[in-house]
């Protein structure tokens, strides 16, 4: 029954587009309890639609821009007790662009990105008890430009954060019950301190020396679970807490002349529950549901112009031999919110009845 899960699972990526402003992958380690040497390849392709009106009443354009997901796995066993696995993904990332539509907003934009290198051991203490834990790699680097009205003497200030590697690690527990196909995995991530040298600008003038920035990428913790409830049922789920309420970027020349950083979050939890069911040696399928909380405070940063989100994803794998396909599509409302630009807090958009589409596509081979 396990495998029913995979139908979820593959389109990961997709679901967690806008958790959290610019949480993507969830960081999952679902390669890890494969049977035996296993290989996996994954792609999602997201495409949003976020758009408002300023406070001037002109439209903002669509403001969230499509991308890609891939991620690769790895696992195999040292011994009986022992195994490993090699994750690669992009876990962070944002492409927002304001149009010059809006005189309030026009032209202000954020694109940033990371990849990410994780290996983790797992040590099983018995077919029930085990523990894993391992070493995250991550490179990330990002241009945020701010223009319009709302931002007063600092309209057209771009600032560049150069690409930096940074190192974080991984540690968790799980208990199984494999003749009911009960799995319940507890994982932390740890947050990364990345340095990133930077420069600032307002237009094309060097407004001062290059500087570091010290932007911590968030820690989080992912409670993973899965249960069979019925012959060739399986119930499953996951909570996701990710603490971006410590992400802040404060340049040197920026935050004293405007009050504050560049982006201001808040902590988010993540909840999904799905069902999976076979229907034969071939074919299985999952549909479940996705549900992010809208945070305490309606107004958000411009750069991340969404607050909470609810979503469904419907899933299917094929199995043949030695190889998985697994293939869904999500369907996801994103909340209203207010983006607004500080010192006064108050809203220069309003960003309503807005969706994104998530498809993905999962190819895994056991060996």
């Amino acid at each position: 029954m396990k495998r029913v899960l995979l139908a979820s699972s593959a389109i990961i990526a997709a679901t967690g587009a806008y958790a959290g402003g610019i949480d993507r992958s969830g960081q999952g380690l679902g390669a890890l309890f494969e049977k035996g040497r296993y290989v996996e390849l994954s792609y999602g392709f997201v495409s949003p639609t976020v758009d408002g009106r300023d406070v001037a009443a002109q439209p903002t354009g669509d403001v969230a821009g499509s991308y890609s997901q891939m991620s690769l796995s790895y696992k195999a066993d040292i011994n009986e007790k022992l195994s490993y696995a090699i994750n690669l993904d992009q876990p962070f990332g944002a492409d927002v662009q304001y149009g010059l539509t809006s005189p309030v907003l026009g032209g202000t934009s954020a694109q940033a990105h990371s990849y990410a290198v994780t290996g983790i051991l797992r040590y099983k203490f018995s077919d029930a008890f085990s523990v894993h834990g391992g070493l995250r790699m991550q490179r990330s680097g990002g241009d945020i430009r701010l223009q319009g009205l709302a931002y007063g003497p600092l309209t057209n200030y771009n600032v560049n954060l150069a690409d930096d590697w940074a190192p974080g690690y991984v540690v968790g527990i799980a208990f199984e019950k494999p003749e009911i196909a009960l799995r319940v995995a507890l994982t932390y991530n740890s947050k990364i301190t990345h340095d990133f040298d930077t420069t600032e600008r307002i237009g094309t003038t060097q407004v001062n020396p290059v500087t570091e920035t010290d932007v911590d990428l968030p820690q989080s913790v992912n409670l993973d679970f899965q249960t069979g409830v019925a012959k060739d049922t399986l119930v499953f789920g996951q909570i996701r807490w990710a603490d971006w309420s410590a992400f802040r970027i404060d340049p040197a020349w920026f935050t004293p002349r405007a009050g504050g950083g560049l982006v201001s979050l808040e902590d988010t939890i993540t909840y999904t529950l799905g069902v999976g069911r076979r229907f034969n040696e071939n074919w299985a399928g999952s549909f479940s549901v996705t549900y992010e909380p809208k945070g305490s405070d309606p107004l958000v940063s411009p750069l991340a112009p969404t607050d909470g989100r609810y979503g469904a994803t419907i899933g299917v794998v094929y199995t043949k031999d030695n190889m998985k396909v697994t293939g869904g599509i999500n369907y996801t409302w994103l909340g209203d919110a207010q983006p607004e630009t500080g010192t006064p807090d108050t809203a220069r958009a309003n960003m309503t009845d807005n969706t994104l589409i998530g498809v993905g596509v999962k190819v895994g081979w056991s060996f």
